[in-house]
């Protein structure tokens, strides 16, 4: 309100305006990291390519103290997913696909899929649901979308054979091993019905592989990372930068604890599971230089 009163009696310039309202964002970070809600924050701010707030607060690892720095690496899960994407689309740009073709065409282990639907109350001593053909096939651009119908651990009939899938897993297990475990149930609902959450962008990923016949690694690194200068992102941490990695943090009874230290995580080594929907490292520079082609200059995704 007192910026607002002072901007009409003409008391602060525009720049004055906009610095006023940028040095509230530390505050504002500062009060999540005071509330034990999480241990450290690095924030980025940037405006036409420019960018115009930059600050690292509090700690990369609670229980040692190690401070929180502009350049520090994070995990960045589902933020992996707009990559990858981006990466699939780039195989568009250069006629590997159209949006309506079917994956089966690089996964054939997703053709004739069937869909699960409720049996009737009389006949659930047999079974939850039982299944019907699709009525159509799973497309490049349901994928993209999450709206394949795909089984997945959050909702849908078919969850609980989801994550008995899950349990599955072993070591060495690649994208590849998983999806063909996954096209062996059946769909929640017909393709390009509804939308819902799941595997998805790790077909995204997986189609990319196939399409390019370069690991996902690889094409990232090549393809996206180094024209972009992202330097510091990959799917692990490497020794050489491991002093920059953060600890993953929860919570038990109020308190922060350490969830996975940066100095025992699994991501200090190469994994063999390249996920496209979330196996990412990268720091705030990094996946700020990412958003800016999207925004720019997507020509430098091409170089």
């Amino acid at each position: 309100i007192e910026v607002g009163r002072r901007i009409q009696s003409r008391e602060l310039s525009a720049v004055e305006v906009t610095r006023t309202m940028l040095e509230r964002i530390d505050s504002v970070m500062q009060a999540y990291i005071d509330r034990n809600e999480t241990a450290g924050v690095v924030t980025l701010v940037a405006r036409k390519g420019k960018v115009v707030h930059f600050s690292a607060l509090g700690e990369r690892d609670a229980e040692s103290g190690a401070p929180m720095t502009h350049d520090s690496i994070f995990r960045i899960a589902s933020m992996t997913k707009p990559i990858a994407s981006v990466a699939l689309m780039m195989m568009y740009e250069e006629g590997h696909f159209q949006l309506r073709d079917p994956i089966s065409k690089w996964l054939p282990e997703f053709a004739d899929r069937r869909v699960a639907i409720p049996s009737p109350p009389q006949e659930r001593v047999t079974g939850r649901y039982k299944t019907i053909p699709a009525e159509g096939s799973i497309t490049v651009q349901q994928i993209l979308t999450h709206t394949a119908g795909l089984a997945n651990s959050y909702r849908g009939i078919t969850q609980p054979e989801f994550l008995e899938m899950s349990a599955k897993t072993r070591p060495g297990d690649t994208v590849g091993d998983m999806l063909k475990r996954l096209a062996t149930l059946p769909l929640n609902f017909q393709p390009g019905e509804h939308w819902e959450y799941g595997r998805a962008t790790d077909i995204v990923g997986r189609l990319v592989e196939v399409m390019s016949g370069q690991t996902l690694d690889e094409f990232f690194k090549t393809r996206i990372f180094e024209p972009l200068d992202m330097l510091d992102t990959g799917f692990h941490v490497p020794a050489d930068k491991a002093d920059r990695f953060v600890s993953c943090h929860g919570k038990e009874e109020g308190k922060l604890i350490v969830v996975d230290k940066a100095e025992k995580s699994p991501y200090l080594a190469k994994p063999d599971f390249l996920s496209g929907g979330g196996g990412l490292v990268s720091t705030m520079e990094d996946y700020a230089r990412f958003c800016q082609a999207l925004l720019t200059d997507s020509q430098a995704l091409s170089r």
